[in-house]
Formats: structure tokens, C-alpha cells, sequence
């Protein structure tokens, strides 16, 4: 049993007994030595649904201690949208989470400068590929921040891998896995690989009796999908050894991950829209070329929806970020999309962002008046709960009833320097920090424009409002008074009188 290898070596280092434990998935967060005993703060242990497997299994890392994730990133032709802020923030939270709880994690997530996309869009704008790409990947890191999202610790790009690219080609060819087709291009061949559709769990059979792609001459099998696209005129290209050229989509993702994590890696994450083709077309290429298993846990967060339809440019239903980013509080937006759980599907619409807005506010407002929180422990009894959610499959619903908990404790607490109401404030502090929200300063977040209309009052005539109305009750003129209240309220502006003043807030 793994507990009685920990005893074992209870007489060694503490480096040899965190290293039992992170092999069984326990992190070295929670054990420490005294006396040469073991206490177990938290013995749960984190549980991930895996894609492949479609079940939750609990997570092993393949170096105990460390985890390598490598997430498909945006293809960057356009703007992001709010499906790609869901996997920017689904895949933090889940870094971050593994980070606060003993992890040193590896993060990867890469960047498509090179695609059909691309090309079709520089060509319509009349613009080059590198200005392009350039323009779009600023506006993604733009949003990215906003969204307050930790920059991955390596971000590649397809155009700087073409070597890995054409080796692992060359390395398909070899091993007859791939081929030249009648027109050029290289094609990997699907019959090839015995566990192809293991991942989608679906038939080739099936798939090609179904086959809705064009039969193409130039190809053995309408599955065998692109490796190697050869030059046509006023593309970019590279030399190969099949002659100019450009790799497909699904290529790079496999040499991009594999230069950076190795061969066979933790975890790999994406959008469920990427399940097939893109990733199982990953899988097949990398078992293929490298001859090992490629990712142990495979991740994939949800769709998108909007007003329960789905999210399309042709419905007219179709929001940028930046959009978005006009109307709410970058941290709404997030909180937004952390309150539902990562696999189920997302519907945006105004009355759930209205939803999240009111949440976060209330969360915020619990910690308006209470004192600086640094450097205190957080709540043990809070942490081992939120951490047991987090740990089964990253349930962030679940994980952020923990917070609501402690903004209602806080919200009881008449003294609010107490050594309860200071424990409690760092408590719900340092569960913001994993999720990446409670960021802001309260006043300045429950003070700030929730818009962008011009409509909303600005904070000095807020306070003019608020100047007369005191002024009016020196005067003992209760009457204006109330009128001014009754009419900032309409305005959406709330007040709250105390000993040191009177405090407002955007409602």
C-alpha cells in the first residue's frame, strides 16, 4: 500500500517522502514531518475526466511533482471570440489550480500563423501573412491579459517549428505512415493505425460509409488527411524534401507539442470542437511517428452557446471579446465562465452575465470594509473544502459555493478587525487568487462603469449627488434628501450611510 511506503520512509528526506505521495496524486502541499510522523492535511486526491478514457481517473503524473499540459491555442486570422476566452480561462484556472497545490506545471499552448484562414484573410485585406498574424496574436495577448489570464510558459508558433514539422514527416514517409500523392500533396494514411477513432469513438467503417468529404483521386483514402500542402502560386511556402510547401493544420500541433513536452506528455487540452478531427488526427501522427504513447489525459472544455442557440456569424449571434470587454468587467466575464463547470456547455446571454455581475459584486462587497488580509494563513476547515471540489474534475460551481459561504460569514461579522473577519477575508482572498478573481480593489470594482454607455454617471457627479444630500440633512431637510437617494438609485447607484460616510456603489 502506498501509505505504508510513506512510512517507510518517514526517517528520510522530506523530499523523498513528497515524492511517494505526488506518484499516487497527493500533493507535497499537505504533508509535513514532525517528530517523524505524517500528517495528512488534505488526502483527497485530483480526478480528471478523461476524454479518451471518457471517464475521471485519478491523475498520475508521469514525473511525480510535475506536470506538462499543452493546450491547442487560436488560429489568429480574427479577433477571439468568447469560445476562445472560455478555453483561455478554462485551461488557466486549471494550471493555476495545479500550481497552488504543490505542481510545477509546464505550460504550452501554441499559436497558428499558418492556415488557409490566414491566407484567405491577408489576401482580402491586401495585407501581408506577418502583419496579419502580427496585428491578431497582439489583440489575442490584449484580451488574454484583460481576462486576467497568466501568459503559458511557452507559446510556439507553427512558422518557427517548420524543421520539427518536416522531420516528423519524413519520419511518417519512412515508416509507412504517410505518402506523396498523385497531386503533391502528403497524406497521412489512416489505415495505417489500428486505434484511430479511439479518442471520438468513432468508426473509420462507419466513417467512410458515411463519407461526406470529397472522393479525391489525388489520395488512397477519403480519411488520409494533409501533411503537406505543395506551393501554389502567391502562398507562402517552404523548401521540403517533397519540394515548396506548407504544412496542414493537424501536423503542427503534433511537432509543436512534441519539441516542447517530449514525446509523450501529461496532458492535452483543447476545445470540444477539436476532439475530431484535429486531435484525433494528432494522436494518430504522433503514436505513428514517435512509436510512444502521446498524451496520457486529454481535456476538453465545452461549447459555447448563445441565448441556447449555437454561437454563429450567420445567426448574427457572433461576440468578440472586445465586445463583450465594452459591456462588463473583464472579472464578470471570467466569473461568467468559471461558474459553469468546464465540460458543460456555456450559454451566454445578458441575463446570465447579469447573474455573474451580481455575484461577483456581492463577493466583492463582503470584502469592502474588512482589513489588509496579507500574510494570513487562510482557513483550513474552507481550504480542504474548496480544494476536494477542485480536485474532483476542476468543479468550479462547486468551488465557488465555497466563496458565497465565506462572503456570508464575512457579511455577519460585526467587527470587521477582528481576528474571525481577517482570517475569513484572506480565506476568500486566496480562493480568488486560484480562480483568478477578487483581484480588483472592492470599491474601485463595485464603483467602476459596468458599460459603455454614456448614460452612466461619472463618480464627480456621483458625488455632487452626494454632497447635496448630506448638505440637505445637515439642513434637516429629510425630504430632498430622500428625493436625491430615490433618484440615484434610478440611476443605478446605491448608497450606503456609516460612521466614516457615505459609500455608493453601481447596483
Amino acid at each position: 500500500m502506498w501509505h505504508q511506503r510513506l512510512s517507510d520512509k518517514i526517517r528520510g528526506s522530506l523530499q523523498d517522502v513528497t515524492t511517494v505521495a505526488e506518484g499516487q496524486g497527493v500533493r507535497s502541499g499537505y504533508f509535513s514531518l514532525k517528530n517523524y510522523k505524517i500528517h495528512i492535511l488534505n488526502n483527497t486526491v485530483l480526478k480528471i475526466y478523461n476524454s479518451l478514457k471518457r471517464q475521471k481517473e485519478t491523475f498520475k503524473p508521469i514525473e511525480p511533482g510535475k506536470v506538462r499540459m499543452y493546450v491547442c491555442g487560436m488560429t489568429v486570422y480574427d479577433l477571439c471570440h468568447i469560445g476562445h476566452a472560455r478555453v483561455m480561462v478554462v485551461f488557466d484556472m486549471i494550471a493555476r489550480h495545479l500550481r497552488n497545490t504543490g505542481f510545477e506545471v509546464e505550460y504550452v499552448r501554441n499559436i497558428t500563423d499558418i492556415d488557409d484562414k490566414i491566407i484567405n484573410r491577408a489576401n482580402e485585406n491586401n495585407e501581408s501573412i506577418t502583419d496579419l498574424t502580427e496585428r491578431f496574436i497582439t489583440a489575442m495577448n490584449e484580451d488574454s491579459n484583460a481576462l486576467g489570464v497568466v501568459p503559458p510558459d511557452v507559446e510556439p508558433k507553427a512558422t518557427e517549428h517548420m524543421d520539427q514539422i518536416i522531420e516528423m514527416i519524413t519520419s511518417l514517409i519512412d515508416k509507412k505512415h504517410a505518402y506523396v500523392g498523385k497531386n503533391k500533396d502528403v497524406y497521412f494514411d489512416v489505415s495505417s493505425f489500428e486505434s484511430y477513432g479511439e479518442l471520438s469513438g468513432k468508426n473509420t467503417e462507419e466513417l467512410r460509409a458515411g463519407e461526406r468529404v470529397e472522393v479525391q483521386e489525388d489520395k488512397d483514402d477519403p480519411l488520409d488527411f494533409v501533411l503537406w500542402k505543395s506551393a501554389k502560386a502567391d502562398e507562402p511556402s517552404w523548401e521540403s524534401p517533397w519540394g515548396k510547401g506548407r504544412p496542414g493544420w493537424h501536423i503542427e500541433c503534433s511537432a509543436m507539442s512534441t519539441y516542447c513536452l517530449g514525446n509523450h506528455f501529461d496532458i492535452h487540452g483543447g476545445g470540444q470542437d477539436l476532439q475530431f478531427p484535429h486531435h484525433e488526427n494528432e494522436i494518430a501522427q504522433s503514436v505513428c511517428s514517435t512509436g510512444e504513447k502521446f498524451a496520457n489525459v486529454w481535456i476538453h472544455n465545452g461549447f459555447v452557446r448563445v441565448d441556447e442557440e449555437k454561437m454563429s456569424k450567420s445567426l448574427g449571434n457572433f461576440f468578440t471579446v472586445r465586445e463583450v470587454l465594452k459591456e462588463y468587467q473583464p472579472e464578470v466575464i471570467r466569473f461568467f465562465i468559471l461558474s459553469s463547470h468546464y465540460r458543460s456547455p456555456l450559454n451566454y446571454s445578458t441575463d446570465n452575465l447579469e447573474e455573474a455581475k451580481s455575484a461577483l459584486s456581492g463577493l466583492y462587497t463582503s470584502l469592502r470594509d474588512t482589513k489588509d488580509a496579507e500574510n494570513i494563513e487562510p482557513n483550513k476547515d474552507y481550504v480542504e473544502e474548496f480544494n476536494s471540489y477542485m480536485d474532483d474534475d476542476f468543479s468550479t460551481p462547486k468551488a465557488i459555493s465555497v466563496l458565497h459561504e465565506l462572503a456570508k460569514e464575512l457579511n455577519r461579522c460585526t467587527d470587521k478587525s477582528s481576528k474571525e473577519t481577517i482570517e475569513f477575508a484572506a480565506t476568500l482572498k486566496y480562493f480568488g487568487s486560484v480562480l483568478g478573481l477578487l483581484q480588483d480593489d472592492p470599491q474601485a470594482f463595485l464603483q467602476a462603469k459596468m458599460g459603455s454607455s454614456d448614460d452612466e454617471l461619472g463618480e464627480v457627479e456621483i458625488q455632487k449627488f452626494i454632497d447635496d444630500r448630506s448638505a440637505a440633512k445637515t439642513a434637516k431637510d429629510y425630504a430632498k434628501a430622500d428625493e436625491i437617494r430615490d433618484h440615484l438609485v434610478s440611476l443605478g447607484i446605491s448608497l450606503e450611510d456609516s460612521p466614516q460616510g457615505t459609500i455608493w456603489r453601481r447596483n
